[in-house]
């Protein structure tokens, strides 16, 4: 394990906001692969029912990972590379 020598800069990851709270995520990530990899799973419901929904596919086949990116709804997360300072909101009703 490396540690930084007192006084030095850290540098810090990456991050974008799902939903108001910051996500730091690995350069070269889906948003779908950040989600996982901070443990969210499920991050909308089906119209009918109510399921839960996150990836399933992982190759922009389906449409359960849709997620709304900096305003442009229905994006699959499992296809949109992270970038730092995206806005992500999920849940609303991306399946319109």
């Amino acid at each position: 394990m490396t540690r930084a020598a007192a006084g030095t800069d850290v540098p810090t990851a990456p991050a974008f906001t799902v939903d108001g709270e910051p996500l730091a995520f690995v350069p070269g990530q889906t948003l779908a692969a950040a989600l996982v990899a901070s443990g969210r799973v499920a991050w909308r419901t089906t119209r009918g029912g109510q399921r839960p929904r996150g990836v399933f596919c992982g190759i922009g086949v389906c449409y359960d990972c849709l997620v709304t990116v900096d305003g442009r709804r229905g994006q699959r997360a499992c296809l949109v590379r992270a970038r730092a300072g995206m806005a992500v909101t999920t849940g609303e009703g991306d399946d319109d």
